[in-house]
C-alpha cells in the first residue's frame, strides 16, 4: 500500500464501565413494558432519561412526552414519571386527574427523598447539595415543604448559608454530582458545622462514581477524551469535568457520531471514550466506526468496575403484566 494513503494510528481506551445504569435500564423498561401490555400511547412526564436517542426510539414506541400533566388529555392510558424524581405536587395531582400511573424514579434518588423525609421530621434544617433546575433537583426539593430545603451548589454557598441552629442540620445530595466537588463541598460544611448529619452512605450513585473513576483511569494517557451524552444530562457533563481534572488536555461532550469535533481533533494518537448513564451503547459503537474509517484504530477496554446492580420494576406494572 502506498504510505501516503495509509490511515494514521489511533488508539482507543475505552472506559468501563459506561453508559446505562440501573436506574435508566429499569425506566426504559417500564416506558416499554407499559406500552407493550397496554398499547400505545403512553404518557411519560419529562424525558424518562436524558438522551434523545432513547426518547425518539420509545416516541416511535407509542410513548408520548410532555413536560407537565396539564399537557394530558383524559385518559385511561399510563402516566409514567422520569427517572429523576417528581415533586409531591405530581403524583397528588395525577391522582385528583384518576390517572393510571407509574413511578420510574430511580431507587437511588427515592432513597435521598427518604432522607429528606427522616430529617424533617427529626426537626432538622436540611441542606441540598446540588445544581439548579435540573430535574432530579427540582423533585427532591419538591419533597418537603417550601423553605425547608436550602439547595447549596458550591462552596461560596457554604460560607454564606446561616443556619437556624447548628446542632439540628443535615445535608443531602443529587446523585449526579461530581465525586470530587461533593467531598469538598461537603467538608466545608463539616468545618463549619462539625454536628451536621449527613446520609450513613453517600448519595451519589454507585453509577455515577463508578463512571468518574473509569475516566480518571484512562486521563492522564489520553490526548483527547469523547463523553457521549446529552446536554443536558449531570452525569454526562461531571464526566466532561472529571476528564480534564485528571489530567487529560482535552475532553467534549457529544450527543451522537454526527457530532465528532474532528478539527479539534487532529493530531491526537490516544483517544479516550465513555458514556454518561443515559447514553446507549449503539452511539459509542457508532462513534468508533466513525473513527475506524479515517484511522487505523486499536480498541483497548480500560475496566475499573463491573456492576451487577438490577432494581424491580413497580408491583403495579408487574402485576399488571401478570394478567
Amino acid at each position: 500500500m502506498d504510505l501516503m494513503t495509509e490511515k494514521p494510528r489511533l488508539e482507543v481506551l475505552l472506559a468501563a464501565p459506561r453508559g446505562f445504569c440501573a436506574g435508566v435500564d429499569r425506566a426504559i423498561q417500564i416506558v416499554e413494558m407499559a406500552i407493550e401490555k397496554f398499547g400505545a400511547p403512553v404518557y411519560v412526564r419529562h424525558e424518562i432519561v436524558h438522551n434523545r436517542t432513547v426518547v425518539e426510539s420509545l416516541e416511535a414506541k407509542g410513548a408520548i412526552f410532555v413536560e407537565e400533566l396539564n399537557e394530558i388529555p383524559s385518559t385511561d392510558a399510563p402516566v409514567i414519571f422520569s427517572a429523576h424524581g417528581v415533586p409531591k405536587s405530581v403524583p397528588v395531582e395525577a391522582a385528583k386527574r384518576n390517572f393510571f400511573y407509574l413511578d420510574a424514579t430511580c431507587p437511588l434518588v427515592s432513597k435521598v427523598h427518604f432522607e429528606a423525609e427522616r430529617h424533617y421530621k427529626a426537626g432538622l434544617e436540611i441542606i441540598l447539595i446540588g445544581h439548579s433546575g435540573h430535574p432530579e433537583v427540582i423533585g427532591t426539593l419538591g419533597q418537603l415543604p417550601e423553605g425547608a430545603v436550602t439547595l447549596i451548589e458550591q462552596v461560596k454557598d457554604v460560607e454564606d448559608f446561616e443556619a437556624r441552629d447548628p446542632a439540628k442540620l443535615a445535608y443531602i445530595t443529587q446523585t449526579t454530582l461530581s465525586i470530587d466537588d461533593t467531598i469538598e463541598m461537603i467538608s466545608a460544611l463539616k468545618a463549619r458545622f462539625p454536628l451536621i448529619q449527613g446520609p450513613a452512605k453517600e448519595d451519589i450513585c454507585y453509577a455515577t462514581t463508578n463512571r468518574q473513576r473509569a475516566v480518571k483511569a484512562i486521563a492522564s494517557d489520553c490526548d483527547a477524551i469523547l463523553v457521549v451524552g446529552a446536554p443536558n444530562s449531570s452525569n454526562s457533563k461531571r464526566l466532561v469535568e472529571v476528564a480534564v481534572r485528571a489530567g487529560c488536555p482535552k475532553a467534549m461532550l457529544v450527543q451522537k457520531a454526527s457530532e465528532i469535533p474532528w478539527e479539534s481533533l487532529e493530531g491526537i494518537g490516544v483517544l479516550g471514550l465513555t458514556a454518561g448513564a443515559s447514553a446507549p451503547e449503539v452511539l459509542v459503537d457508532e462513534i468508533i466506526e466513525k473513527f475506524k474509517a479515517r484511522y487505523d484504530v486499536t480498541v483497548e477496554i480500560v475496566r475499573t468496575a463491573t456492576e451487577d446492580v438490577i432494581f424491580k420494576i413497580p408491583r403495579a406494572l408487574q402485576q399488571a403484566a401478570a394478567q
